[in-house]
């Protein structure tokens, strides 16, 4: 990786290759570099949290999304389950009838309203989470090492400023 003489950072081969090929042109490359990055941190962990750890469990990254969730808030709507683990409606089914046949989650249909479903884990499920959250955990200290407590805090700080407005 190259050195960015300006501040002394090193930078990614493919931030180099952006700066050779668009560098002339009046861009925020800043701005570029740090939204860009997020995606690329993003799929790195996830890329490498699916193959290390949720693999063994049998999980991809979204159907561990949909256990951490409803164990953390529990039961809930599939509307809103797909919402809050940013899946697509039409994902979050087949995701939800994987982790079904596994015996993880089990689907109720809503008495007031025979087309909703609310979706809630098993017993199973509830294991499962329970078990490897633990690691997950650890993990996540491990994609985060390098960086001391509060460069962590400041860097959640940071991220949820972005959160905030792209969520506006």
């Amino acid at each position: 990786m190259p050195i960015d003489s300006a501040s002394d950072e090193r930078l990614l081969d493919a931030e180099v290759d952006i700066q050779a090929r668009l560098g002339d042109r009046p861009l925020d490359f800043d701005s570029m570099q740090a939204i860009a990055n997020i995606y690329r941190a993003a799929a790195a962990v996830r890329r490498r949290a699916e193959r290390e750890l949720l693999a063994e469990a049998g999980l991809s990254w979204g159907g561990f999304a949909i256990l951490w969730v409803l164990w953390v808030w529990g039961e809930m709507e599939a509307a809103q389950l797909a919402s809050e683990c940013d899946l697509a409606k039409g994902t979050l089914t087949g995701m939800v009838s994987t982790l079904e046949k596994q015996g993880r989650v089990e689907r109720t249909r809503m008495q007031s309203d025979r087309r909703r479903v609310t979706v809630a884990l098993t017993s199973a499920g509830l294991k499962t989470i329970e078990q490897l959250f633990p690691h997950f955990n650890e993990f996540e200290g491990q994609m985060s090492g390098g960086l001391n407590q509060d460069e962590k805090r400041e860097l959640a700080r940071l991220l949820r400023l972005v959160t905030t407005n792209a969520s506006e």
